[in-house]
């Protein structure tokens, strides 16, 4: 099973402990990044087809799309494809945010 990671703010110290990564700062922040759009419904087909309501932000790496899904304040992301690692590390980077294995 692959490792998934989470990009949170909750880790770090700061007066305000709602501290969290809202959902139209990630639609402005990818907004910005060519390689990322946005859908409110995952799709992955298989043997059967399953369909996933939420935040997601696909990220288009050659002929995939990784989805990085927001979720309750943070971010969430499959660590399947060894690509995953840097792009999520800039990520973090770029939102503030601290990386967390689950």
């Amino acid at each position: 099973m692959a490792q998934r990671y989470r990009l949170t703010r909750a880790l770090q110290q700061s007066g305000d402990a709602g501290l969290i990564i809202t959902l139209e700062e990630c639609k402005q922040y990818f907004a910005s990044k060519p390689d990322f759009t946005y859908t409110n419904v995952f799709t992955v087909t298989g043997a059967t087809t399953m369909s996933i309501e939420g935040d997601f932000f696909m990220w288009s790496l050659e002929d995939k799309q990784i989805p990085f899904r927001h979720y309750e304040g943070d971010l969430y992301v499959s660590g399947a494809n060894p690509a995953v690692i840097p792009k999520l590390i800039e990520v973090a980077s770029e939102l503030v945010a601290d990386v967390v294995e689950e």
